[in-house]
């Protein structure tokens, strides 16, 4: 592989191996993900760059970037004298990573709710562990949400 980066190997293998499982992306999606970590000066990786550094048809390198984008893990800017997109990691991802994390974990809680009003029988030793359970989403939303004013 042709790089324009500085890339360590075995740190974007394991980034595309982590990546690929996390965030659920195909491979060509999880390397150019993990090789966009890489950026540290945020200069940016065009298009046909990624087409010769990973040797992959055009196709699938557009493919992957509109994943990508339509998952917010990348952005790409104009560059004002250019007709080139340049990519980069979107920097905000890990907020909006957790936003969800907390935003799912607040659906639980209303579904938790909505079925314990439906059920018509009590049960004690259930309704104990739900109400633990309920306690550790509200104890883990509080501590996030508070992580992510921090942000």
């Amino acid at each position: 592989m042709k790089k324009s980066l500085e890339v360590d190997e075995k740190i974007f293998q394991d980034a595309v191996k982590f990546y690929g499982t996390i965030l659920n992306l195909p491979p060509l999606a999880s390397k150019i993900y993990s090789y966009l970590i890489f950026d540290f000066e945020k200069v940016g990786i065009t298009f046909d760059e990624f087409v010769e550094v990973f040797s992959a048809s055009k196709s699938s390198v557009s493919t992957s970037i509109n994943l990508l984008l339509n998952s917010e893990l990348i952005v790409d800017v104009n560059k004002m004298d250019e007709r080139k997109r340049y990519f980069f990691a979107n920097d905000d991802y890990k907020k909006i990573r957790f936003e969800r994390i907390v935003q799912k974990m607040q659906d639980e809680l209303k579904l938790m709710d909505d079925l314990k009003n439906f059920r018509k029988t009590e049960h004690k030793d259930e309704d104990e562990r739900i109400e633990v359970y309920k306690a550790l989403l509200n104890k883990s939303i509080s501590n996030i949400q508070e992580s992510l004013n921090k942000l």
